[in-house]
């Protein structure tokens, strides 16, 4: 990828290099690499998996002294430096020979490898490398003598060994996995591939030229490379020294301009490279066909997820050309967004250690080809996605989300690759070893020369003089048609077939490569057509802007996500919340107009708008119907046409002013270089004036936004690094030599970067659930839906991963929290011996209890870490350590318990110390105490993010009846039931003890609960009941509901109801020193207001029409709300209807205003009046009076809804009922219809008092109106409340 090239080099290459063996020096053992070694073999030697591997057999046997890995220097480079791209020795040697220097012998393959890396500097700029490795003959006497005397020794140590087990393995594939090999007998084999014997082997060590340049052109890079050192193996000499050519690649091949195509001499034909235009996409030069070849469409795809959401992606594989490739390919792939964090596509053996860096990585890591997969010892592997690429195989973390269309999109692709005639499986044969057999991975080296991997494999010479190996691979390259023929083209670079063929090749790579890009481009340029609309401009000056850059929101997420087809929700939610989307909509925001823009982003939006104005004509926006690329023909005419038309062709290399007898070498070595002709480019070229340092300061893209920002140089280059590291510390680890100081120091930054990551996290979750805060700060509704909440919650337990897993010694398992409280569960069981599980389920008596609401009659549930541990574990839906983790954390935050469980994890000092080093996050005192606080603050709201999440779970419910005190409950003779139901489910009628008037039952997840139904039998000689509430408690999650009653139950009192249906409210605990503050309880249930209106009719509270009005307009208003939320945020229907001040409430006011009271002690219900209006009805329709056809339908409806209410078999009474009827009547949209017919109704003239509000017409209309507006809403009522009516 193109981006963050240095653009004040304008030169083709920057450097030069020469890496190697430093014969002055001699053979230093590389101690960071071996030190690797050591340490991967003590792990095994440790059983810190409890897998014990003898050492004898595995690890000391390999290392011969041939395979040991030596210091390799930077031999020389040439210039010394340019100024905007300082040279970075380091670097350079660790990424030119990753695994230092290696040795062969004549018996070895020793084939040039070709791979390519990068460099990313601090601010974000890259800078590519090239690297063709090949082996010379070492000359030096000393080297070899050496050699030899470390063959004595080990052959020493070896003997013993040998002869100690009954079956000796194969030196270097500690699996017996080819009978073959144990064919021969042990010893001679030992000697064939371990020995080295001065007088009779030729050794040959590895050497590495490599150009440095600001642009990856890695095929013209690679032909020059390949050419040079062609022109010292060949037997002839070439036409000028090596030097001319060098100078020419570094001063006189200028980069080509955008768009243009540039052709170059290299020593023995042209190389030609070209560069997109500004229009086009990004520069990249790398063969997708190769990538999809190795991993296959779906693999890729499910990568190229991972990569979008950022989570860690491990590379491996033997091949560092591989490494290089796919990362390159997927970052390409990403356009217009751009990876944000630590990105290393090859990591160096000696950088090992960054493994646990606990953030978001893209690396590579190289693998020798022997182990596989179950020896890596990865410290975190919660949110990791592993791709073994030569074994085309993908692991992929739990629960990732689809990308949208994915079937669709893979169709795509699949035509742009089988059009060009590849196969979208992963194609087995491209990685030639890959046979039946596994032990015949190690040959791939020799058939795959594309690869570059040197740290090689010794079987190969054995191999190839068994078997028919060499036959098949033969076989194998012929069908696959790998393009060999580029590395022929030293045998016959006369014929010009080969030539012709090489072009073709070229082509079909860019022709594969731009399809492929153009069609993933198209994706975002369809799901994201209309982003500019939710781009949140910053309502302040930019300064300001830039100062709480982490407090703002930059792009109105709720309003786009509500825009988005269902399906692609799980992926967009948590997409949005990615550092590349928030970089991406920064720099949208960060630019004024078009000139101003990055390259990425113009093109980008010119794509767009290309997308709107087609969907303007034929709207598709906003659906989920699948578009396919339209525009791949004209991406695909430009490159072509650059190839056909060269635009510039740079100067042909020429004689240096040299010495004579300079440049001269000995065939077969590539010497060090005259430094004096190659240290300063030519003064007079015609564009290298351009590369004066005034006019080409270092203008870096970053820079580029800032131009129009009006800051001083200061607050920009502060604002650049903020913007970049958001949510990154590092972008690179420093490529140096890492002493234990720099070690720590990197360490010490992730610990920063987690604390703040984890403030920016638990304040945008808080903002998001409080909302109001939200609001004032200007990002529109405060409101949050399931997914985006999920998202947060999902990202919360990605960080606590992390956390977890920085520094980690130990850790059983894939999930390193789980890990530690595993660990923890097993230390505290042991100490407390004690048979657990004595007193009743979850009621342990002990001091440490949540204090109890005053009205709840139930003993709290103790607060146990241990206990919510066990929960999850007999959760048998969730199989795997990471989900367990998970649930167990969205188990406490919906206790309110996250901070306090993981402190009290945590206060176990000998327990961390055990598993964790000493720069571990979990170490560092004050920032963990600081990471506890900000979880503290999730105490503030209420979370059901277990609850919601794990609907089919089987979870125990407890329920208490609490009858009236004042009139002792303990005559009562019937027997009462209950049902209770929730959102996701109801439990049936459930029979309670009269006695205890308590149970306790398991049932399946019931979500939030919403009505209790109860109500008993009418047995025994007194059956009547005052019940004051019914209090259900959740046994997992602790949530208590209280369900307020404060009515008789019984025939003959009150309204004479056997059962009621009572709505609840969660009870929320008043606890002083764990809660921070209190969110407004959830609206209280009906009892209260009721209560007062139907026990004294006398003592009522009296309302005046303007409090009715405004009691129904506030009800309507809630149901109205209700509905213009998205669906995944609505709360309970039921209690806007039947609860505190809902509908039936404030219809219930409506129709008591005016009422005419009774004589003493008998009371009046509405239902009365109402049946009275029936039998009128009723009898005006059969005296078939003429009434227009409306006002008898309206007439029929009310009837027949009264008739069936009647009817019903449940002993509901006459409240009951009324509430039936007002919720019927809303879900069929009558009430306005059933309001202006009772007006009229000469019952009404009777049993109301003049005042009243139904004599009052104007008030009447106005009431109907407001009614009316709940016809647009499709009400359904939950099953509770029409239960036994079969209308």
């Amino acid at each position: 990828m193109s981006t963050g090239f240095s653009s004040s080099s304008c030169r083709f290459a920057d450097y030069f290099v020469i890496c190697g063996l430093d014969t002055e020096s001699g053979l230093e053992p590389d101690e960071l690499s071996a030190l690797c070694q050591y340490i991967e073999a003590t792990k095994f030697r440790d059983g810190a998996r409890g897998k014990l591997m003898s050492t004898d057999e595995g690890e000391n046997f390999e290392q011969s002294p041939l395979r040991r890995t030596f210091k390799s220097k930077v031999l020389a480079h040439y210039p010394d430096n340019v100024e905007w791209n300082p040279f970075d020795q380091d670097a350079v040697g660790m990424l030119c020979m990753p695994k230092g220097l290696s040795f062969r012998t004549q018996a070895d393959t020793r084939e040039p490898q070709f791979h390519s890396f990068i460099i990313t500097r601090e601010d974000g700029s890259r800078t590519y490398g090239f690297a063709l490795t090949f082996f010379e003959e070492v000359t030096s006497k000393q080297i070899c003598s050496a050699m030899q005397t470390l063959y004595h020794m080990h052959n020493a140590e070896q003997y013993d060994i040998l002869h100690t087990p009954p079956t000796p393995r194969s030196p270097e594939d500690p699996r017996p996995t080819l009978p073959q090999l144990h064919d021969a007998p042990s010893l001679s084999r030992l000697q064939r591939f371990n020995s080295y014997d001065i007088s009779r082997d030729t050794l040959y060590v590895s050497k590495c030229i490599c150009l440095i340049t600001p642009m990856a052109f890695a095929h013209a890079c690679r032909r020059v490379l390949e050419q040079l050192h062609q022109a010292v193996t060949s037997p002839q000499p070439p036409p000028l020294p090596l030097e001319s050519y060098v100078y020419n690649v570094l001063y006189e091949v200028p980069l080509p301009p955008a768009g243009r195509s540039l052709k170059f001499s290299g020593v023995y034909g042209p190389v030609l490279c070209q560069r997109p235009s500004t229009v086009e996409l990004p520069l990249f030069d790398f063969p997708l066909q190769e990538v999809f070849e190795l991993l296959g469409v779906e693999n890729v795809l499910q990568l190229f997820t991972c990569a979008l959401l950022e989570i860690q992606i491990l590379l491996y594989s033997q091949h560092y050309q591989r490494l290089m490739t796919v990362a390159e390919g997927i970052t390409a792939l990403m356009f217009p967004f751009q990876w944000q964090h630590v990105y290393v596509p090859i990591l160096p053996a000696s950088l090992l250690h960054f493994l646990d860096a606990p953030v978001p990585y893209l690396m590579g890591l190289h693998s020798n080809g022997q182990d596989d997969r179950t020896k890596l010892e990865l410290p975190q592997e919660a949110n990791l996605c592993f791709v073994d690429i030569d074994n085309h195989f993908i692991e992929l973390p739990e629960d990732l989300p689809q990308f949208p269309n994915k079937l669709e999109f893979i169709q795509e692709i699949s035509e742009v690759l089988l059009a060009l005639g590849l196969s979208p499986e992963a194609n087995p044969q491209c990685s030639k070893g890959h046979s039946k057999i596994r032990g015949f991975r190690s040959a791939d080296m020799v058939s795959d020369k594309r690869n570059g991997n040197l740290a090689g494999s010794p079987l190969n010479s054995f191999l190839l003089r068994e078997n028919q190996t060499i036959a098949r691979l033969q076989a194998l390259v012929k069908r696959t048609g790998v393009s060999l023929e580029k590395l022929d083209v030293k045998e016959d670079a006369s014929t010009k077939d080969s030539k012709v063929k090489c072009e073709e090749e070229e082509l079909k790579m860019h022709q594969l490569n731009i399809r492929v890009r153009e069609v993933f481009a198209n994706r975002f340029t369809q799901m994201f057509s209309d982003y500019e609309v939710f781009v949140i401009q910053p309502s302040h000056d930019k300064e300001s802007w830039f100062s709480n850059r982490d407090q703002m929101q930059n792009f109105d997420k709720a309003s786009f996500l509500s825009d988005q087809p269902e399906p692609y929700l799980p992926f967009i939610s948590r997409f949005l919340e990615t550092q590349m989307f928030a970089s991406f909509i920064d720099s949208k925001i960060l630019c004024h107009d078009d000139e101003d823009k990055e390259h990425t982003l113009r093109v980008f939006d010119s794509r767009v708008d290309k997308v709107r104005m087609l969907n303007v004509r034929t709207p598709t926006l906003r659906t989920s119907m699948y578009q396919k690329c339209t525009n791949i023909d004209e991406a695909e005419k430009a490159i072509e046409l650059r190839l056909c038309k060269i635009d510039h062709t740079a100067l042909h290399p020429h004689l240096l002013d040299m010495k004579i007898g300079q440049g001269r070498y000995e065939p077969g070595f590539f010497p060090r270089l005259q430094s004096d002709v190659l240290s300063t480019g030519p003064t007079s070229n015609k564009w290298a004036k351009r590369s004066a340092p005034a006019q080409w300061r270092r203008k870096d893209r970053q820079k580029q936004h800032a131009e129009h920002l009006y800051l001083d140089n200061d607050q920009r280059e502060k604002y650049i690094q903020e913007a970049r590291n958001l949510g990154t510390t590092l972008r690179q680890p420093k490529l140096s030599n890492l002493s234990p100081s720099v070690i720590a120091q990197t360490n010490w930054k992730f610990v920063e970067g987690l604390l703040k990551e984890c403030r920016n996290k638990t304040k945008r979750m808080l903002v998001e659930k409080m909302g109001r805060e939200a609001v004032e700060l200007g990002h529109g509704e405060g409101s949050i839906t399931g997914v985006e909440e999920n998202t947060l919650i999902a990202s919360l337990c990605d960080l606590l991963e992390r956390i977890w897993s920085h520094g980690l010694q130990v850790k059983q398992g894939k999930s390193a929290l789980w890990s530690h409280l595993l660990h923890y569960q097993e230390s505290k069981e042991k100490r407390d011996a004690t048979p657990a599980g004595l007193g009743p389920p979850g009621i342990i008596h002990d001091t440490e209890r949540r204090k109890s609401d005053a009205g709840c009659a139930m003993p709290p549930l103790k607060v146990s870490l241990i206990q919510d541990m066990r929960h999850i574990q007999n959760i048998s839906e969730i199989k795997t350590d990471v989900g367990k983790a998970r649930a167990w954390v969205r188990l406490s935050m919906e206790k309110k318990l996250l901070s306090r469980h993981l402190k009290q994890l945590l206060s176990d000092h000998e327990l961390t110390k055990k598993l964790y080093k000493r720069y571990a996050f979990l170490r560092c005192d004050d920032e963990k105490e600081q990471f506890l606080y900000h979880l503290l603050s999730f105490n503030a709201v209420d979370y059901f993010c277990f609850t919601n999440v794990f609907t089919t779970i089987m979870i125990p419910y407890h329920v208490v009846i609490i009858p009236s005190k004042k009139l002792g409950g303990s005559m009562f003779t019937a027997n009462p039931w209950v049902c209770v139901s929730g959102e996701l489910a109801e439990t049936g009628v459930l029979q309670v003890p009269r006695n205890t008037l308590e149970i306790t039952f398991e049932c399946q997840n019931l979500g939030k609960l919403t009505t209790v139904q109860m109500g008993h039998d009418n047995s025994g000689l007194y059956a009547k009941w005052l019940v004051e509430c019914v209090i259900v408690r959740n046994g997992i999650t602790g949530h208590t509901y209280k369900f307020p009653c404060g009515r008789w139950l019984g025939k003959g009192v009150d309204d004479g109801s056997l059962e009621r249906i009572l709505v609840g409210e969660l009870v929320t605990n008043t606890e002083s020193e764990e809660r921070m503050c209190r969110t407004p309880p959830m609206q209280q249930s009906p009892g209260m207001m009721r209560r007062f209106v139907t026990i004294s009719p006398n003592s009522k509270p009296k309302l005046n029409t303007g409090q009715i009005q405004e009691g129904v307009g506030e009800a309507i208003n809630g149901i109205v709300k209700h509905f213009h939320k998205p669906e995944k945020e609505r709360g309970s229907l039921t209690l806007l209807l039947c609860g505190e001040y809902g509908l039936v409430w404030a219809l219930e006011q409506v129709f008591q205003h005016g009422f005419k009271s009774p004589r003493l002690f008998k009371n009046v219900f509405i239902w009365d009046f109402l049946e009275k209006a029936q039998v009128h009805f009723e009898s005006v329709e059969q005296s078939q009076m003429t009434q227009d056809e409306n006002w008898q339908m309206r007439v029929r409806h009310f009837c027949h809804f009264m008739r069936a209410i009647n009817s019903t078999p449940r002993n509901i009474g006459k409240d009951g009922k009324f509430q039936m009827l007002v919720c019927l009547g809303a879900r069929d949209h009558l009430l306005h219809h059933w309001i202006s017919l009772l007006a009229e109704c000469p019952i009404t003239a009777q049993m109301y008092e003049d005042a009243a509000l139904l004599k009052d017409h104007s008030l009447v209309n106005s009431l109907i109106r407001v009614l009316q507006t709940l016809q647009e809403f499709n009400i359904i009522l939950e099953a509770s409340l029409v239960k036994g009516i079969g209308i």
